[in-house]
């Protein structure tokens, strides 16, 4: 058992002084997460790294009650979809109409691989992948460790507990859903 599966399980149980020996373990690579994906915003974001982590960290261990963890995986993966979360509050805070807003859909390999997806793409596709994760969960899950938490193939296969293959098989199943679902 490692030492985050450890403290996790502490968290679990109720002991207060796990959530402050938790941080520092997963500070870093969390912090790594937040970087890969901040550095595809457009120049002048007002959201830095650091705080994106604090925010997630606070959502899933401090302002909770305690989860029942599976591991270092599981804790990652729910890193991941509090970034996502709380990236898509921020893009629909400045969508909203009085900010400008109106959407236009693009194709997800163009927004992986641009330097600074608009925010507007960003809310196009997160209401994809929610219809996608009930047709797919687990492929859903994987566009939002490679596509809001930067991970690459390998890590996010390495999360979701599948082999690399495997991810591969999602990544194209949910590509070309994702393509035909926000307007080719």
């Amino acid at each position: 058992m490692t030492e985050v599966t450890r403290i996790l399980s502490a968290i679990e149980k109720g002991d207060p002084h796990a959530a402050e020996q938790l941080l520092p373990l997963v500070y870093e690579e969390l912090r790594q997460l937040a970087a890969a994906k901040l550095s595809h915003e457009k120049p002048g974001q007002t959201l830095q790294a650091t705080a994106l982590v604090h925010e997630a960290y606070i959502r899933l261990v401090v302002g909770n009650p305690p989860r029942d963890w599976d591991g270092r995986g599981h804790f990652f993966a729910a890193a991941a979809e509090a970034m996502r979360r709380i990236l898509i509050e921020k893009a629909r805070r400045k969508g909203r109409v009085k900010r400008g807003g109106g959407a236009a859909r693009v194709d997800l390999n163009d927004l992986i691989t641009q330097a600074a997806p608009p925010l507007e793409d960003i809310l196009a596709v997160n209401e994809a992948i929610d219809r996608l994760s009930t047709a797919a969960p687990q492929a859903a899950q994987l566009v939002k460790l490679r596509f809001f938490a930067g991970l690459t193939g390998e890590q996010a296969a390495e999360v979701l507990g599948v082999s690399a293959r495997t991810a591969d098989a999602l990544w194209a199943y949910a590509r070309a859903w994702l393509f035909d679902h926000l307007g080719g």
